[in-house]
């Protein structure tokens, strides 16, 4: 029964895997190398650590993507110009310090999360308070955000020459991971203490299902969506915060760029519902680093650049009739059919002797004597 109960609970995870498994047999099909890790320079590299690393931006907005759709029934789409936006801003302040040193890069990076959280509570104030449905709201921000990032810089691309950065972008001397990816992983596990330890899991999958029932059970829905936006809020600063570091300068132009509709995917792989209610972050996680994974399968599989977006493209289709309700309606019943003619099967095993003890002509010989 406990066996049972836990793989109730998995089930929502048997889309992500089963397509990330996917991916690494075709993988190693191509070269049965894939798994192999070099160190350079006291670094581990290979195409594990290179997913891990490549995805750490959008494991984190992913993270803040699930919590909103949970919450709000919609997507915000303004993340990576968020991102781009609290990264100018994090960049203005450490170029300008009179000494770069680690409570410079701190107090900036702490700098982009506050504008990170009133970016949040602009989105939030919009669908909470005045109903504007997500993906509208944030079309405002994803619109003209860009262009307010780009006057940040002053119509420039600043470059963040400075060791400190660099580390945070690459690695630290004497650490064999790459930072990203240990920043990512503070990052899942602070989210995984806080849904642990607080309502907000409950919380928020309550005013996806059902605002009103959550109404008169003591939850107010508006404060509940305006935090998710606030989180999201955060999530842009941290992952603007490792993009910039990452690529050594500011791109108002093509930082994070689209990187919101792998994080729609990413939640969509992820078992979870695009229209709200319950979610799995763990699911969201494993989404991100398919996608991650999926982009440089493409490419090693040398499909040009600008039609990995036809094949991601496909990609989506086929995932989204597969995990669509009426797929899965449809695999229910015949999962529940075959179930009911499984037990059926072994109600005939089980009584067949005795039928066949009674029904022999020994038997009803003896009935009539």
């Amino acid at each position: 029964m406990n066996m049972q109960k836990v793989m109730t609970r998995m089930s929502h995870l048997v889309l992500p895997i089963s397509v990330l498994l996917l991916l690494i047999i075709i993988n190693l099909i191509k070269g049965a190398d894939y798994f192999s890790i070099t160190v350079v320079k006291g670094a581990l590299y290979g195409n594990i650590p290179n997913i891990l690393f490549g995805a750490s931006e959008l494991v984190i907005l992913t993270i803040g993507m699930t919590l909103v759709t949970a919450a709000s029934q919609g997507q915000d789409i303004s993340i990576g110009v968020s991102a781009t936006i609290t990264s100018a801003i994090f960049v203005l302040f450490v170029i300008n310090a009179a000494e770069v040193t680690l409570v410079t890069i701190i107090a900036g990076f702490l700098i982009s999360c506050v504008a990170g959280l009133l970016i949040g509570a602009f989105n939030g104030i919009l669908v909470s308070i005045f109903k504007v449905q997500p993906m509208v709201a944030t079309l405002i921000l994803f619109t003209g955000g860009r262009s307010i990032a780009f006057m940040i810089d002053g119509k420039l691309s600043p470059i963040l020459a400075n060791d400190i950065s660099n580390q945070i972008g690459t690695v630290i001397p004497g650490v064999p991971i790459q930072t990203p990816i240990i920043l990512t992983v503070v990052f899942i596990i602070i989210t995984a203490w806080v849904l642990k330890t607080t309502n907000l899991r409950l919380y928020a999958q309550s005013v996806g299902i059902n605002p009103s029932a959550a109404r008169l059970n003591g939850i107010n829905p508006k404060k509940i969506i305006f935090l998710t936006f606030l989180i999201m809020g955060v999530c842009t600063a941290v992952a603007g915060f490792i993009a910039v570091n990452k690529a050594g300068r500011h791109d108002s132009v093509n930082l994070l760029k689209l990187i919101m509709m792998d994080a729609i995917l990413a939640v969509a792989i992820g078992g979870n519902s695009l229209s709200g209610g319950k979610f799995s972050i763990t699911g969201s996680i494993i989404g991100a680093y398919t996608i991650e994974m999926l982009n440089r399968t493409l490419l090693r599989l040398e499909v040009e650049p600008e039609a990995i977006k036809a094949f991601k493209a496909v990609f989506i289709i086929i995932l989204m009739v597969v995990s669509s309700p009426v797929v899965r309606d449809f695999t229910r019943k015949i999962m529940d059919r075959v179930r009911t003619l499984g037990l059926i099967d072994g109600v005939l095993k089980r009584h067949a002797p005795e039928t066949a003890a009674v029904s022999s002509p020994g038997s009803i010989k003896r009935k009539e004597e």
